[in-house]
């Protein structure tokens, strides 16, 4: 197919994004409010508990076999690659900009996450029903895609709630201990020589030392046990068995298991209601997700504080050295035999370096208190950008591996 063919093809799909986006922005809007603040907040749970869940589950239970498990096996590998050299991006930028210590957290989670779970779901089926599409029959192209879309939703949750939640947490941890540190170090002459019945409460909880007879005695299961419970803390394991990767360890279950596949997946299938109940559930993500993003960008309008070096160094990252780095690594993984020559698999391989910054890159600098307004403006220049962005890799993407 010619470029122009390719590019009309791919601008479609975000052309659609763009007004659903838009109307969305509109009606958040003071004058509007249908999409407040607290609007935002219950379609924004209906979406997280209900809608991506259903999405995930159906299409997954749908097509998951073993043989297609062994061909996925990359996809995985891909999304923690993107996770990596976007940190290492986001680490040189932070460096090179001189941005403000605060910052260091969100700086790297917005380089690193990309939204691996929204969008994909949003453009790939646009991509297979429009006319021209260089991947097949549109319906065997939405099921595969949806696939594709799933797992990348899932495996994109699990990197996004353990490498960036940790990231900006440690971030977020190191800053209020030098804020503690300066303000104890401003006060402890005065407070030299005096010790407080709560300072021998605080002194008598800490640990001892030498061990005891009694500490040494205490269980290897406990002290599993406990060093379990603080690693779950540490990484917000709730955050990451999220609705979304709980369906999709339930998608594969039932399409890997046969007894299982033969109740629930087909027209003659006993309980093929709740599947098709849940595919009903999840056609309802794609456009409450995309009127959520137009929502969420109205607040980067009333942000500030950031430096517009920042915003170009994220929007640089995202949009051209990690989709020519994906081209690299994507291409090498094809030309020895890691990825297999599904054009549209290949096409999602890619499609994961290219995309902007996670939306939920907001929710976890809101869960810290670490620059929340200058994550609202970098996710709105940034998603501003990815109109053309998305539209220019996209056909160039499907150029290279039609």
């Amino acid at each position: 197919m010619g470029f122009l063919s390719l590019l009309k093809v791919a601008s479609m799909p975000v052309l659609k994004v763009l007004m659903i986006s838009a109307l969305g922005s509109l009606l958040a809007l003071d004058h509007a409010d249908i999409l407040g603040e607290n609007a935002r907040r219950h379609l924004n749970n209906m979406v997280f508990f209900v809608f991506n869940p259903a999405l995930v589950f159906s299409n997954l239970a749908r097509t998951v076999t073993l043989d297609s498990i062994l061909l996925l096996w990359f996809m995985p590998f891909n999304i923690l690659l993107t996770f990596i050299l976007g940190s290492i991006l986001g680490w040189i930028l932070f460096k090179l900009t001189r941005a403000p210590q605060h910052l260091k957290g969100l700086i790297l989670g917005s380089s690193a996450a990309g939204n691996m779970g929204n969008l994909p779901v949003i453009i790939i089926p646009a991509i297979c029903y429009e006319k021209g599409s260089p991947f097949g029959a549109a319906d065997v192209c939405h099921t595969y895609g949806m696939v594709y879309a799933s797992i990348s939703m899932a495996v994109g949750s699990i990197c996004l709630w353990t490498c960036v939640y940790n990231i900006v947490r440690v971030s977020s941890n190191n800053n209020k201990n030098k804020d503690i540190s300066a303000q104890t170090s401003a006060t402890s002459i005065d407070c030299k020589g005096e010790r407080s019945y709560m300072d021998d409460a605080y002194h008598a909880l800490l640990p001892c030392p030498q061990a005891t007879d009694k500490e040494e005695k205490v269980p290897i299961t406990c002290r599993i046990k406990k060093q379990l419970t603080m690693l779950s803390r540490k990484m917000n394991l709730k955050a990451v068995l999220a609705p979304s990767t709980t369906a999709a360890i339930a998608g594969f279950i039932v399409g890997l298991v046969p007894i299982l596949r033969m109740l629930l997946i087909g027209t003659t299938a006993p309980l093929h209601v709740v599947h098709d109940s849940a595919s009903l559930l999840g056609d309802a993500a794609i456009p409450a997700v995309t009127l959520i993003i137009g929502a969420n960008l109205v607040r980067g309008l009333k942000g500030t504080g950031i430096h517009l070096s920042v915003v170009i160094g994220i929007a640089a990252i995202h949009y051209i050295f990690l989709p020519l780095v994906g081209i690299v690594v994507v291409k090498g993984a094809i030309y020895f035999g890691l990825v297999h020559s599904d054009p549209l698999y290949q096409f999602v391989l890619l499609l994961q370096f290219a995309l902007p910054p996670a939306m939920n890159i907001g929710t976890i600098t809101q869960l810290f208190g670490a620059g929340e307004s200058e994550c609202s403006v970098i996710l709105l220049w940034t998603y501003a950008l990815a109109s053309i962005s998305l539209t220019l890799w996209s056909t160039f993407f499907m150029w290279l591996v039609a």
